[in-house]
């Protein structure tokens, strides 16, 4: 069933967007592949030049961008991975493996700015245990800040590019090193120039920068695990959506979380309370075309279709509802014996009562539509939870 207001693009959204979710991973994998060929070659260059030139700090600078490594071959995996169609195991897809890894890599940043600011106290309780540094030092150290900023700015702008928070993540990692190569440059040229307590002084502040942005990515991470909803603007975005949908009149007990890059949404939508089954669906189709047509981030809607807002409902029942056994059973005790088999036999519940529609084949001669009439009411006076029971004759084939 296909919207014609609708592009016919969204009629196929599974196809699309298992496409669009292979070229994501793609193009974070790319980011992350040049993360790692950065990172290797400056940690086996700032070890060469710290040795060379008695620049310890460039050393342990050094230890840190191997670290990076890590978290960039993690990032790699959790790209691939969360590039995965959705599976039995996992029916909403892999996309929690992103999520995952961005609260690793916001704990890991906090980890670092804990060791900046410890290391910074430590210097500082030692300022004359510096050794002599030759100037190579601070040429590596200048080309390393460089380097890991352009890194930073060019994994940044694929994050946003590609609304990866995982990837976000790694670029502020890379910031990080920038700081901590900027921390290592102030040092280095500080003791050339007979200042060595610039070095401890930078690091310190680095440290508190550091610390508050890993605490905020790994927190945005919790709260996507813990399945918190979207702002109410976004909310009131989809709201609107939903609610000018043809067929429409209500919505209520909207829900959403997010997965990753992509938002999960289910909603009550209230539709006339006598539509058949076939359009009560086909309404549910196209709020569900309409959604994922208006806003791409939405992976998935689950419509619930309601004939009234029974979150509205607080008269206590009469008592339980009777099934369509039942129903049906009355409507023949109603007729008779000899009466000719309805055609048609459709139940509303509604307000925690029941209206019962009958199509017979045919008009009822007069002295046996009294006869049900009579019966029919003083059903109604016995069984509270009736609220009507109508009987029409088809007229035409």
């Amino acid at each position: 069933m296909n919207d014609p207001d609708l592009p016919l693009s969204a009629a196929r959204p599974s196809r699309v967007q298992h496409t669009d979710e292979a070229v994501r991973g793609r193009d974070i994998q790319r980011a992350t592949i040049v993360a790692i060929i950065t990172n290797a070659t400056l940690s086996v260059a700032q070890v060469a030049i710290g040795l060379f030139a008695n620049a310890f700090s460039l050393v342990a600078d050094a230890a840190h961008t191997l670290s990076d490594l890590v978290t960039d071959l993690l990032v790699l995996l959790a790209g691939r991975r969360g590039a995965d169609p959705a599976d039995t195991n996992h029916p909403y897809g892999h996309g929690r493996i992103e999520t995952a890894t961005t609260m690793l890599l916001g704990g890991v940043l906090a980890a670092v700015g804990i060791g900046f600011l410890w290391s910074s106290g430590l210097r500082l309780q030692n300022m004359g245990a510096q050794p002599g540094l030759h100037p190579a030092a601070l040429v590596m150290a200048l080309l390393t800040l460089a380097a890991k900023e352009g890194l930073f700015r060019f994994t940044l702008a694929a994050a946003r590019r590609l609304n990866a928070p995982m990837l976000e993540a790694n670029a502020w990692h890379a910031r990080s090193d920038a700081a901590s190569s900027l921390v290592v440059a102030a040092g280095i040229g500080g003791s050339l120039a007979g200042y060595p307590f610039l070095e401890p002084l930078a690091a310190a502040v680095v440290g508190f920068l550091i610390l508050h942005m890993g605490l905020r990515l790994a927190w945005k991470a919790v709260r996507e695990l813990i399945d918190t909803g979207l702002s109410e603007e976004e909310l009131a975005r989809i709201r609107q959506t939903i609610e000018q949908t043809p067929g429409v009149i209500g919505l209520h007990d909207m829900r959403t979380r997010r997965m990753a890059d992509r938002v999960l949404c289910d909603a009550h939508v209230q539709v006339a309370p006598r539509l058949t089954v076939s359009e009560g669906h086909r309404v549910s189709d196209a709020v569900y075309l309409r959604v994922r047509s208006a806003h791409p981030e939405v992976q998935d809607v689950l419509v619930h279709i309601d004939p009234e807002d029974d979150g509205d409902l607080q008269t206590v029942p009469p008592g339980p509802l009777p099934e369509r056994d039942e129903v049906v059973a009355m409507v023949h005790a109603l007729l008779g014996t000899d009466a000719v088999e309805p055609k048609r036999i459709q139940i509303h519940y509604l307000g925690n009562r029941v209206d019962v529609e009958v199509l017979l084949p045919a008009a009822l001669p007069p002295d046996s539509e009294s006869a049900l009439q009579r019966r029919r009411q003083a059903w109604l006076a016995e069984h509270a939870h009736y609220r009507s029971i109508s009987f029409y004759g088809q007229s035409a084939p």
